[in-house]
């Protein structure tokens, strides 16, 4: 048996591992029982050490050498931190956008969001002012901005760290002209109106079995939601009609099993409620209009 990284066993076979390739198959059979994408994980790690980008680095994979930071990257894989918190950055929608510890990790579930938004205003008309209340990394907000080209908006979330990665995120898109980004506590102290409110909130129940990866790493105040997952729903529900415009909508994400529970708040406020379930046909978005 030889070694690759520290603790990594390889078999006989493997042993002589000259070049990237070989680094590549071996890493992604040390993260199957870590990561159901092993293989993107061994090439995204490899390429962030390299400083290429995915693409770059598999165009020119037989010319490659392992980098040296290849080995202590995937130690830390295998101990399930997140990808994006490794290589620092994280693809959403069109965008690619900084992730650090104590921001949560932007998922593609969540662009469900953006293409119900689109869906929403059709090809006639759009949004001028957007919110994303919970902004996080800004994922929702600038992929909104990056559809919507003359629309501003307002990104807001409790946490300073937050807050800092989305002003990040705002100028590394070359949207800071257009996008405000401002710690906040949910929609109090706003007083305008919106034509697109967008959320992701925290909506999982506290006690629910997680990925050790999200559990351990991202932040609780971005994941949970008290006893039974809707105690922020249970806030916006009441904020969300002075801040939404006449004609506007307000979408949020949800668990796959809030369909009913997290709708039920909204319409008891009187908005008119319907699910829009992302590509796994899962429930993920409610599309929120005034009843």
């Amino acid at each position: 048996m030889a070694r690759l990284g520290p603790g990594l066993l390889l078999s006989q076979e493997d042993a002589a591992v000259t070049g990237l390739a070989d680094w590549l198959r071996s890493a992604s059979a040390a993260l199957a029982g870590v990561s159901d994408t092993p293989r993107l994980d061994a090439e995204l790690l490899a390429a962030h050490a390299l400083g290429l980008s995915r693409e770059e680095m598999i165009l020119a994979l037989p010319r490659l050498e392992v980098p040296a930071q290849a080995d202590a990257l995937l130690e830390r894989r295998r101990a399930h931190e997140p990808i994006a918190y490794i290589t620092g950055t994280r693809d959403f929608w069109t965008l690619t956008l900084a992730v650090a510890p104590g921001v949560l990790v932007p998922r593609p579930d969540s662009e469900t969001l953006i293409e119900a938004a689109i869906d929403h205003f059709g090809a006639e008309h759009a949004p001028g002012r957007i919110l994303d209340l919970g902004t996080g990394s800004g994922a929702l907000l600038l992929a909104a901005l990056d559809v919507w080209r003359g629309a501003r908006g307002l990104g807001v979330d409790a946490s300073p760290v937050a807050v800092s990665i989305a002003q990040e995120n705002a100028r590394r898109c070359g949207m800071d002209a257009r996008a405000e980004i401002r710690a906040g506590d949910w929609g109090a102290g706003l007083d305008e109106r919106f034509d697109l409110i967008l959320c992701n909130p925290p909506y999982i129940a506290l006690g629910a079995m997680l990925p050790r990866e999200v559990r351990a790493h991202e932040p609780a105040s971005a994941l949970f939601a008290g006893a039974d997952g809707l105690d922020d729903y249970r806030r916006l529900a009441g904020e969300v009609g002075r801040l939404l415009a006449p004609e506007g909508v307000a979408i949020f994400e949800i668990g796959f099993d809030q369909a009913e529970s997290a709708g039920a708040l909204f319409r008891a406020a009187g908005f008119t409620v319907a699910l829009r379930r992302d590509l796994g046909g899962r429930a993920r978005a409610l599309i929120v209009t005034a009843g």
